[in-house]
């Protein structure tokens, strides 16, 4: 095992980013450089399903383009700038609870689906076209 210290130190963190692992190396004098690159990153990322989501959207046949993820992140942004932590974001005939800070979705319902539907804990609603 090395010995690792000094100013060679390097932290290594590992980003998930669709099927792509991207790394990025950091040297400890720039700590505070660190802080704010991985903090960018981190609020960059694109929202992320549950397992029940993942499940809902397979059992409901919901298909989701590039198109409809880059609007459904738009939505979560905006929801995020009105200070929102739950949302109910409603895409095409798909509506979606989403947890804001975290940019993943909690669970989607088709239309077919949504008749009779009572949706709580939630504190805001972006109506997306």
């Amino acid at each position: 095992m090395s010995n690792i210290s000094g100013t060679n130190f390097n932290r290594v963190v590992g980003f998930e980013d669709s099927a792509n692992i991207q790394r990025v190396n950091i040297n400890k004098n720039e700590s505070g450089k660190f802080d704010e690159l991985l903090r960018k990153k981190i609020e960059s990322a694109d929202v992320k399903f549950s397992a029940h989501a993942m499940e809902r959207l397979r059992d409901r046949n919901i298909e989701l383009k590039k198109d409809d993820i880059s609007k459904l992140n738009k939505g979560i942004e905006k929801a995020q700038a009105k200070g929102s932590k739950e949302s109910l974001i409603l895409l095409n005939d798909i509506a979606m609870i989403v947890s804001v800070k975290n940019k993943t979705v909690i669970t989607a319902v088709d239309s077919d689906n949504l008749r009779d539907n009572v949706f709580t804990n939630i504190d805001s609603a972006v109506i997306l076209q």
